[in-house]
């Protein structure tokens, strides 16, 4: 587990845009069950693919889209660790990747960005990338 102290500001980056964090499989289990709507789901990470571009792409994503999520959420690899486990199962056969991010619609996994798709990838490639996921699956 890394110090909550050296996290916190990288849990904000996501909690400042609208954000809930899910700490234990049970928030996550609970917001799945019976959940109606679109949930983008990000497991967050310390590694500079995370600060260099995706949680950057994300709130770029969200200040440049006119369709949201209806619910955002994150769970951070390494300490919100069976919130993170519990997410890994729901997305299978997805491999465990940090960080990644998980699109559901009405409880349902319906698109996944595998750490490989943010590697290499700059914050506004990632954010256009994520309008495209919003557009897509947030009208009704």
């Amino acid at each position: 587990m890394y110090p909550e102290d050296l996290i916190a500001p990288m849990r904000a980056e996501l909690t400042d845009v609208g954000f809930q964090e899910f700490r234990t499989d049970e928030d996550v289990i609970n917001h799945l069950k019976d959940h109606k709507g679109t949930t983008l789901v990000v497991i967050n990470s310390v590694c500079g693919c995370a600060a260099g571009a995706a949680r950057p792409g994300v709130r770029y994503a969200i200040e440049k889209s006119s369709v949201k999520p209806t619910y955002l959420a994150t769970a951070f690899a390494g300490n919100d660790v069976t919130a993170v486990n519990k997410i890994r199962e729901v997305v299978l056969p997805y491999p465990p990747s940090s960080p990644a991010m998980a699109f559901f619609k009405d409880g349902e996994l319906v698109h996944f960005i595998e750490r490989h798709h943010i590697e290499g990838r700059n914050a506004q490639m990632i954010g256009d990338h994520l309008v495209e996921v919003f557009e897509h699956f947030c009208k009704d």
